[in-house]
């Protein structure tokens, strides 16, 4: 399939509401409107088992599968992810699908649960119409399934983490995207050297995702032959968040890398401002959400956020342009968001593999495909798979908040 493929929705089998707890982002994205009333107004539990022919044997459809956040805190951002992947399956149905197939996505809530998410995970492994698993959202939840897709057979296509937890080295039935943690890190931390900054300081989560961010700001770090940073953690609950932004103001940097997500990010922010209006503050895409910025107000003013797709509204990126076409077809009311193009993304990349591996293709076929796809350019975005423990896209840019809440490059 070329890239000329445009996008389009899936038939979405509706999903369980159910009540969330926030471990990883305390945030939200942009109200994902009509779309996503209408399939958690008709939610229904998938089959478990069964013993009839598999669907993605037959030449009528293709059932992929996802556990995902539709409700609660992070529910704006699992369904803001998945409406960007409905709106391009519906295109690519509305045009015949893949092969004459249609893809059918099915999709439960686990509510950011790690144990709603695996009972999810077992009915879908008990599913033998379930061709793959799609954008399974969460970095808790990706930690948790991969021991239990050990085997191989699964295709575990695009989990929405930027931890290592999904890059492993020999997992070649899970294929990840978007760019790393670390990635951002090294992009932020390459463009305060090239503008002449010396003194870093950098506040970082005291879990798994901020070690990642510290390790791969400190290895940019080296590389670019730049002073030792001033380092400090941040709780989870943010309880010392205050105490981490009067250290680093102390030490008087010249810009301030925060490996912060949710609230110890938001908290953070508020308290360093407080003390060091002046210095610039740079962050990774899981702290750029809109419901962050206006929770920030004033103290978001000139903050650089890093993200890993286009900015979505940029009119001069194809794939910008492709999505919000895409996406207005789908809710012409829909609101444009990174999160929802990364969705985007992640759909047409699925459609094109699976557009690749050929007609009735197997699991393994499918798996195979996807490591041959190389410099695949949808417009301003490159997928290029290497191995396992890499991602498929190195892709981060830059963007600021600018006066009116907005992100512009």
């Amino acid at each position: 399939m070329s890239a000329s493929l445009l996008p389009s929705i899936v038939e979405l089998t509706p999903m369980t509401s159910q009540t969330i707890t926030d471990t990883e982002i305390a945030s939200r994205a942009a109200p994902v409107s009509l779309a996503r009333r209408r399939f958690l107004a008709s939610a229904v539990a998938l089959p478990a088992c069964c013993t009839l022919p598999s669907a993605w044997a037959q030449e009528t459809s293709l059932k992929i599968c996802q556990t995902t956040a539709l409700t609660g805190p992070l529910g704006d951002l699992g369904s803001a992810l998945h409406q960007g992947a409905m709106a391009a399956f519906h295109a690519i149905n509305a045009r015949g699908g893949v092969h004459g197939r249609q893809i059918k996505l099915e999709t439960l809530d686990d509510a950011y649960e790690v144990p709603k998410a695996m009972l999810n995970l077992e009915k879908f492994l008990n599913d033998s119409d379930c061709f793959a698993l799609f954008n399974c959202f969460g970095t808790p939840m990706v930690e948790e399934m991969m021991p239990r897709l050990k085997d191989g057979n699964m295709p575990f296509f695009t989990p929405l983490t930027g931890g290592q937890v999904s890059r492993v080295a020999g997992a070649r039935h899970a294929f990840n995207i978007r760019a790393s943690y670390a990635d951002e890190a090294e992009r932020l931390v390459q463009h305060l050297a090239t503008i002449g900054i010396q003194r870093i300081g950098i506040a970082y989560q005291n879990n798994t995702f901020g070690r990642e961010v510290f390790t791969g700001a400190e290895a940019a770090m080296r590389r670019a032959k730049l002073p030792d940073a001033i380092a400090t953690t941040v709780e989870s609950n943010a309880a010392d968040a205050a105490k981490a932004a009067a250290l680093l103001a102390e030490s008087n940097p010249e810009a301030v890398l925060v490996g912060l997500a949710g609230k110890p990010g938001l908290e953070f922010i508020k308290e360093f401002r407080k003390l060091r209006r002046g210095v610039s503050l740079y962050a990774l895409s899981v702290l750029g959400t809109s419901a962050n910025i206006k929770a920030l107000g004033a103290d978001a003013l000139g903050m650089a956020i890093s993200q890993v797709v286009p900015l979505p509204t940029n009119a001069s990126t194809a794939v910008a342009r492709d999505f919000v076409k895409a996406l207005k077809n789908f809710d012409a009311q829909a609101t444009p968001s990174h999160l929802a193009l990364e969705g985007y993304i992640n759909a047409r990349t699925f459609a094109e593999i699976l557009q690749r591996a050929g007609k009735g293709a197997s699991r393994s076929a499918f798996m195979d495909a996807s490591w041959g796809l190389k410099k695949w350019d949808l417009g301003g975005f490159e997928i290029h798979a290497t191995t396992p423990d890499r991602s498929a896209s190195r892709f981060v840019e830059l963007t600021v908040v600018g006066r009116d809440g907005r992100l512009m490059r």
